[in-house]
């Protein structure tokens, strides 16, 4: 049953202004990621960092992720996800800035932590929007939604290149992004759901027109959360991984130039965001389950004949298939965690985002520990385990409605996790 709010909002035009108004945060989430990633070569010159002392800087930046994702915890609930989303993102451009005015390694650190932490507590609120949104719509639509932040890395990542080609500064260019970035937010603000997820709402408020309040077992909301959680570590890790190794190990492995190296990502990149784009349809039509149980298998297959090779051309398309059987897997991880906790949507939502940050926080670092010790191409059979993991655990996302034939969380018990 749909609720009568969700019902009006519907008919009114409004909930097709909403998605397009959460697509916009996400488009602008990745714009400025892309713009920063392309330039970040300028900002280590521009503190005069080495590589060591480089990666340090960067740490900081998933860092402020997970503490803004903690953050955004304890106050999507209490404040809307509406609020969180105006605030965050605006002031997620403004802070994007403060890249170019750092000359210090600890100035480039606070930076970088800051917009981590509007960037943690925006993409919990924004996914609590999309999460609402869906319900609403009644069908999937939280993949295309995701659509919006990998198109907008494309375009950051080409805006950022093309800037660092025609040597404009580091902060002219993350200021023109910043800018850019708040305009847009600002238009889409006032299309936000608003208000607030009620408790027992699967998206769709209808505990109030039946009565009570369904008891919840919180001991099972705690392992369907650490169930969701570890599926998102799971996509967050390979998605890392291709945008972290990939040039290296077509290079340093296959012995490949740096242009032909830079393929891989970008093949990654495209099918992730095509993958986005057509992920609502094939949820639609076939059920969450099966579609994550072959995505689990396209992504496994995918980096599995990347490794398996020699050949750079064919682990060029290992990597293509690898970012299509990625594309699908962190937006339903997404809302699953906004359905994990009935009583606590925003929090679940929130507990979700924060493990999954785990795996792009840790994962590239634990690769990189591995490669130093037994190589590369062994290394990066750490996310060919997880991709086949998504395959195996594909069930844990399944949707409420649809989760009363199976047990979503048998993958993890049969695995020993409490």
């Amino acid at each position: 049953m749909v609720c009568r709010y969700c019902w009006l909002v519907r008919n009114s035009g409004g909930l097709g202004a909403a998605r397009w108004a959460v697509s916009a945060y996400f488009l602008v989430m990745g714009l400025t990621a892309g713009v920063w990633m392309a330039r970040v070569p300028a900002a280590k010159a521009q503190v005069h960092l080495s590589d060591g002392t480089l990666g340090v800087a960067l740490f900081a930046l998933p860092v402020g992720l997970v503490l803004g994702a903690a953050l955004a915890e304890r106050l999507v609930d209490r404040l809307g996800s509406a609020l969180l989303c105006r605030v965050a993102g605006v002031g997620g451009c403004f802070v994007s800035v403060t890249p170019g005015l750092a000359h210090t390694l600890p100035e480039l650190m606070a930076a970088l932590f800051g917009i981590g932490v509007f960037g943690g507590t925006l993409d919990v609120s924004q996914n609590n929007q999309g999460v609402r949104v869906e319900a609403a719509y009644g069908r999937p639509v939280m993949t295309s939604m995701h659509a919006g932040y990998s198109l907008g890395a494309i375009l950051g990542s080409l805006a950022g290149g093309a800037l660092a080609e025609a040597n404009v500064g580091l902060l002219p260019s993350l200021v023109a992004v910043g800018a850019l970035g708040a305009l847009i937010d600002g238009i889409a603000a006032p299309w936000l759901l608003p208000g607030k997820q009620h408790a027992g709402a699967q998206g769709a408020d209808v505990s109030a027109s039946q009565g009570a309040k369904p008891r919840v077992d919180r001991r099972q909301v705690r392992r369907l959360v650490l169930a969701v959680g570890i599926l998102g570590i799971c996509g967050l890790l390979g998605e890392g991984a291709a945008g972290d190794w990939s040039a290296v190990y077509l290079k340093d492995n296959l012995g490949t130039s740096a242009g032909f190296a830079s393929l891989g990502f970008a093949a990654f990149s495209v099918t992730m965001t095509l993958g986005r784009g057509v992920g609502d349809r094939l949820l639609h039509r076939y059920g969450v389950a099966p579609v994550i149980r072959a995505c689990g298998v396209l992504a496994t297959v995918g980096l599995g004949a990347a490794l398996a090779t020699p050949v750079p051309g064919i682990t060029i398309v290992g990597f293509t298939l690898f970012g299509a059987g990625l594309s699908i897997v962190v937006p339903q991880v997404f809302a699953a965690g906004g359905r994990a906790d009935p009583e606590r949507p925003g929090s679940g939502l929130a507990k979700v985002v924060g493990l999954s940050y785990v795996g792009m926080t840790a994962g590239p670092a634990i690769i990189g520990l591995v490669a130093s010790k037994v190589g590369l191409h062994v290394a990066l059979v750490i996310p060919l385990i997880l991709a086949a993991w998504i395959a195996v655990a594909a069930p844990t996302l399944r949707a409420p409605a649809t989760s009363d034939d199976a047990d979503p969380i048998a993958p993890m018990r049969s695995a020993g996790i409490p």
